[in-house]
């Protein structure tokens, strides 16, 4: 099949997923697992070679039939070398070389990049993106992470690590953020930092029907509710991203942004607080206007975006 087929590969902080994605964008299959075990490196790549040969038998397709592998990871991540330090993922947090223990494995041309990074790239190839000049794609997930797609080309940085918008600084000596950093848009926006500060929160004795220790899901539900404590986090996330995004706005000269991931999926809750913040700070002629947007790719987003990072960008030996 030449190049018309990618295995596509997304490595997250608590889940791993991996797809078959042809050369239009259609994902022939895909499946999810939990990021299992956390804290072995070799026991995690089996659970993610597993995956892969799963997906590959629901699509069809024999390994020879592939062109690439394309793998979208949570970084912080040495580029294009694809060794992951991966801040969320205490297996790989420690330089596992990613990139050539896939290319050993499967014997193809593996591009790595990060995670977020493909996101934007498959927004831009295939969902809301499409036709931005300057492009920020975000996800707000278990962490905050972004890439930047300008004139249809991926921005990669000195080191390959540009789009980190998550590491804006939006508050003064706020919430500790897993960088070692105090008021990043991650440790208020992402859902390990909105479950952090409710497990401080209730541990201060804060008014509120959350007990032990709440997922970011949970907080939603309990927002949704009423609970004053939960809708505050919330309004706070959405704040901080709408601040990090003015920012990046100001710095980049954008046109648009588009939002993924699992906090940026509670509609109101999480919106209005973000165009509100984006309207009080964004005030330059040119930030006035930009676009902010709910990602359209959904749940196939990581993937498509893994899957773009060869399509768009046809990786060494192709």
């Amino acid at each position: 099949m030449g190049r018309e087929l990618v295995l596509a590969i997304d490595v997250g902080g608590t889940k791993l997923a991996a797809g078959v994605v042809r050369a239009d964008g259609t994902l022939l299959s895909a499946e999810k697992v939990p990021s299992q075990p956390r804290d072995d490196s070799e026991g995690l790549y089996q659970t993610l070679l597993a995956l892969c040969q799963r997906v590959l038998d629901q699509a069809g397709v024999a390994r020879a039939a592939l062109w690439a592998v394309g793998v979208g990871a949570g970084g912080p991540m040495e580029y294009p070398a694809g060794i992951l330090s991966t801040l969320n993922l205490p297996a790989w947090r420690q330089r596992f070389p990613l990139r050539a223990r896939l290319q050993e494995t499967f014997q193809l041309p593996t591009v790595v990049d990060n995670d977020a990074k493909a996101l934007a790239l498959g927004e831009y190839w295939k969902g809301a993106g499409q036709g931005a000049r300057c492009f920020l794609g975000m996800v707000a997930s278990t962490g905050v992470g972004g890439g930047i797609v300008v004139e249809g080309r991926l921005i990669h940085g000195a080191s390959g690590n540009a789009g980190h918008v998550g590491h804006i600084n939006v508050w003064r000596n706020g919430p500790q953020c897993g960088c070692g950093s105090r008021g990043c848009v991650e440790a208020i926006a992402s859902g390990t930092g909105i479950a952090r500060r409710a497990r401080l929160a209730i541990r201060r004795g804060v008014p509120t029907s959350l007990r032990g220790a709440p997922t970011a899901v949970e907080v939603a539900e309990a927002a949704r509710a009423g609970d004053a404590l939960a809708r505050q986090l919330y309004r706070d996330a959405g704040w901080a991203l709408g601040v990090g995004i003015a920012s990046a706005a100001a710095l980049l000269d954008l046109d648009r942004v588009v939002i993924s991931g699992g906090v940026a999926s509670n509609g109101p809750l999480l919106w209005d607080p973000l165009y509100a913040a984006l309207r009080r700070t964004a005030r330059l002629d040119f930030t006035r206007n930009v676009q902010v947007l709910p990602s359209t790719l959904g749940v196939q987003a990581s993937l498509i975006g893994s899957a773009a990072l060869v399509f768009l960008g046809a990786p060494e030996g192709c």
